[in-house]
């Protein structure tokens, strides 16, 4: 059995998850769904970082998944805690020392034309969802978005980029590049829109519960090591 941390993105919350938790805890698994405090102007990547951490507790054997925006926060518990796989979802990939403010512009990033914010986040999720969804979305007025993100490299944990094939919002070819830009992987895919985890959950559960095989519980890095780290 693992533990799913399910980090949300911008403007959004728990409730995120909320079709993705029963997929996962019907195949045995523990699934933590922390809140991240984005209404508090005065928190920042530290108090992000200390909410996921004491959600978790002590529970191990952890999978941290971090939706969009929420990639920013899901490597610095890679940083604190030992983690089995880290996994970026349909993310905003960050680099050292970058401001998620200035991201859009250092990724290329081009809003798509035309569209809509339920074009744009929820094509092919139920209509009864989508309205749903508007109930819980949160202004995000965090201080995080003005500094430098702190980790001098990434976290020396496996690592694995989802990308959403039906996602209008980050397109999967712009996905393809940042991931091989930032990370040097080439990511992969799976059916929906970007917030795949109301689109489609079983197959997302499907694809998290997938790679647990590959990386194997006693494989665990020790906490804090990062990549390149002797």
């Amino acid at each position: 059995m693992a533990t799913f941390v399910l980090v949300h993105g911008g403007g959004g919350s728990a409730w995120d998850w909320h079709l993705l938790v029963p997929e996962l805890a019907g195949r045995g698994h523990e699934v933590v769904v922390p809140e991240l405090p984005i209404g508090d102007p005065s928190a920042g990547f530290a108090e992000f970082c200390e909410t996921v951490v004491g959600a978790i507790g002590d529970r191990r054997d952890l999978v941290v998944v971090g939706h969009s925006y929420g990639a920013f926060t899901a490597p610095l518990i890679a940083d604190r805690l030992p983690v089995r796989l880290l996994v970026l979802l349909t993310p905003m990939v960050p680099v050292p020392g970058e401001r998620p403010a200035d991201w859009w512009a250092n990724t290329g990033y081009q809003e798509p034309a035309g569209l809509s914010e339920e074009q744009q986040f929820y094509n092919g999720v139920p209509a009864e969802v989508v309205v749903e969804a508007g109930r819980h979305t949160r202004d995000q007025v965090s201080a995080e978005g003005s500094e430098p993100w702190p980790l001098p490299a990434w976290p020396d944990v496996p690592t694995k980029v989802l990308i959403a094939r039906e996602d209008r919002f980050f397109e999967p070819d712009f996905l393809r590049r940042v991931a091989a830009d930032r990370l040097g992987v080439v990511p992969d895919e799976v059916d929906g829109c970007h917030c795949v985890a109301l689109s489609h959950p079983r197959q997302l559960a499907d694809r998290l519960t997938s790679y647990l095989p590959e990386v194997a519980p006693d494989a665990q890095p020790a906490a804090g090591r990062r990549a390149g780290s002797p």
